[in-house]
């Protein structure tokens, strides 16, 4: 196994195609070493957990596979469709793939499995000895036991990844006598072990979090050489997250208000803990509702106080000519592949914070003045402004239906009259040198937090405490605070904030599973609803020549289709399930005697 370590180390080198901000994450070690080689060398364990953090969730990975991958996970949702034919996340969308062939199993299953022997794997072998353990000031105090707890984090990280897309999971910690499980991946019988319900998983979860949420230090001093390393604070965030996920209706069906109680302790503790540091996370805010949300995300986004965990920074632009408008050329193109669509558009309320249908003020013929400002900073529509100015090329967009110059060309365009601006840096596509621009992937970040607050507590002890942490998250975007109403209300408020705060990085997909809204209504029952409030029809805007705008149905791909219990989970591979029938299938994904026998189906 050492020689297939190293080659999925370099492979994920090479996919990351950037650099990182950290000191101690561009030391990783040559996998091909023995163990003790490793672990006899200080330099040598500090680089094999370096490359431990390769293996963490990075929503940027598929941009470099234009071909297949080159768009955003919310492709698979009803926050947008993607343009290209062949990527795989129409074929999700549609439910159209079976356990023998699903391009997602490979990559979330195979990648956190790896993780999580490699976590267990130096929980096992590193020394003290050789590390060090002594009091020290700064980050480097009782140094082993602080490697130790950031192996432990990942490895919950990981298992906490195995439960979004796969349910059931099997615990992979100590055995009876508390030795870190080392699996040979090669060995059926090894990996031959029972899920454990998802539920009781991600209560295991927080339970890692809480064995060392205190014992890391909770922001690092010098986050120059340690950033993009797990922290108390992670561990304080994974907490929350993960006991949000259980208390939801998809783990908690009876409805267990303990459960919610649990989640908003959890969510409140990282608040409370987090006020009372000198250098608090905090909302990238500087009194700009305008572009305060765009430019988190593109300003500086490895030195972001908004930001608790992220991959490691890539310097690319192939997240700018994925997601630019088609029209845009020169030195290199653009093909704009994520196309957001009508039903998230509409999910963002007018100025007054209201929904579009219950504002009398709403003019679908002068669809996007005065709303929400994230909607501005997140998508865009015709006749927004975009383009790198000092170039020259700043101007309307322009998706006028069959000749705009960003409507569509041969390998790229709209589906849905729009476009994804968020991480989107204005690109000069006519340079002599395109620059590359830094792009950090947000795995925790400190809005969500918030918003993690509001859900739990709502739905614990209604919403009298829970507004607060709502409405400081629409306070950053100018929109006016909620009071006044139900929990039931609320509920949906904040189910909405949520889609657009978070809207493309890979919230969706799990909030919309966890709430079960797929089970609140049918294809037919749905369509009486505004375009906001359906989930299986995907709607689009057109434009005429004369600027009249007219909704209906996206192009081609205007149908998400869930099937129940099915499509809550992703399936384990069939080989798997095969090679290790303790696991089981998931539910839904058993192979009819046609697919058994052919082995694979097409799209």
């Amino acid at each position: 196994m050492k020689t297939s370590y190293r080659n999925i180390a370099i492979g994920l080198l090479l996919i990351a195609a950037g650099t990182s901000c950290s000191d101690f994450l561009d030391k990783e070690v040559d996998l091909s070493m023995s163990e003790d080689q490793v672990f006899s060398s200080k330099e040598n364990t500090r680089g094999f957990l370096a490359n431990i953090y390769t293996n963490l969730p990075d929503g940027f990975s598929g941009y470099t596979n234009g071909q297949f991958l080159g768009a955003s996970r919310d492709c698979m949702t009803d926050n947008a469709v993607s343009f290209w034919d062949v990527h795989y996340y129409n074929s999700v969308l549609i439910d159209a793939y079976n356990a023998t062939n699903h391009p997602f199993t490979g990559i979330f299953y195979n990648n956190n499995v790896t993780a999580i022997r490699k976590t267990n794997q130096f929980l096992k072998n590193a020394r003290e000895s050789v590390v060090g353990n002594a009091s020290a000031t700064g980050d480097d105090n009782q140094l082993y036991n602080r490697y130790m707890a950031e192996a432990k984090l990942l490895r919950a990280l990981f298992h906490f990844e195995l439960i979004a897309w796969f349910g059931d999971c099997p615990i992979m910690g100590e055995d009876e006598n508390g030795v870190p499980i080392v699996f040979d991946l090669g060995n059926a019988g090894a990996m031959n072990m029972s899920r454990t319900p998802a539920a009781d998983a991600l209560k295991w979860v927080a339970d890692q979090c809480d064995q060392v949420k205190d014992a890391l230090p909770f922001r690092y001093e010098n986050e120059t050489s340690n950033w993009g390393r797990v922290n108390g604070a992670t561990a304080y965030a994974l907490k929350s997250r993960a006991l949000l996920y259980r208390a939801s209706k998809l783990h908690n069906p009876s409805g267990d208000a303990g459960w919610w109680g649990e989640a908003a302790t959890a969510a409140t503790e990282f608040i409370t803990r987090n006020n009372s540091q000198a250098y608090p996370y905090r909302l990238y805010e500087t009194g700009s509702p305008q572009s305060d949300y765009y430019d988190c995300f593109v300003t500086t986004p490895y030195n972001n106080n908004e930001f608790i965990l992220c991959r490691s920074v890539w310097n690319t632009r192939e997240i700018e000519l994925f997601l630019a408008p088609c029209g845009f050329g020169g030195t290199v193109n653009s093909t704009g592949r994520v196309n957001p669509t009508q039903n998230l558009v509409d999910s963002y309320e007018t100025i007054n914070g209201k929904p579009i249908d219950q504002d009398a003020t709403y003019d679908p013929q002068n669809p996007y003045a005065n709303r929400d400002p994230r909607l501005n900073q997140t998508i865009l529509h015709q006749g927004s402004i975009w383009g790198n100015a000092s170039a020259g090329e700043e101007r309307a967009i322009d998706v006028t239906s069959g000749t705009g110059i960003d409507y569509q060309e041969l390998h790229g365009g709209t589906l849905t009259g729009y476009y994804s601006k968020k991480f989107l840096n204005t690109m000069p596509f006519g340079a002599t040198n395109v620059p590359l621009y830094q792009h950090a992937w947000p795995i925790f970040r400190y809005a969500e937090v918030l918003l993690n607050a509001a859900e739990a507590i709502n739905e614990s002890s209604g919403p009298a405490n829970a507004y607060q942490y709502v409405n400081a998250v629409r306070a950053r975007a100018g929109m006016p605070a909620y009071s006044g109403m139900s929990k039931e209300q609320l509920r949906e408020r904040i189910r909405n904030e949520r889609r657009i705060e978070l809207s493309f990085e890979d919230h969706r997909w799990h909030d919309s599973r966890r709430w079960m809204i797929y089970g609140e209504q049918t294809s037919s029952s749905e369509t009486a609803k505004p375009y906001y409030a359906q989930y299986y029809h995907l709607y689009g805007v057109t434009v005429d020549a004369s600027g009249e705008y007219s909704y209906g149905p996206a192009q081609t791909r205007n149908t998400l289709v869930f099937n129940s219990p099915k499509n809550y989970f992703l399936p384990l591979a069939d080989s798997e399930v095969k090679r290790a029938p303790n696991l089981k299938q998931n539910p839904g994904w058993e192979l009819s005697a046609a697919e058994e026998e052919e082995g694979t189906t097409t799209e």
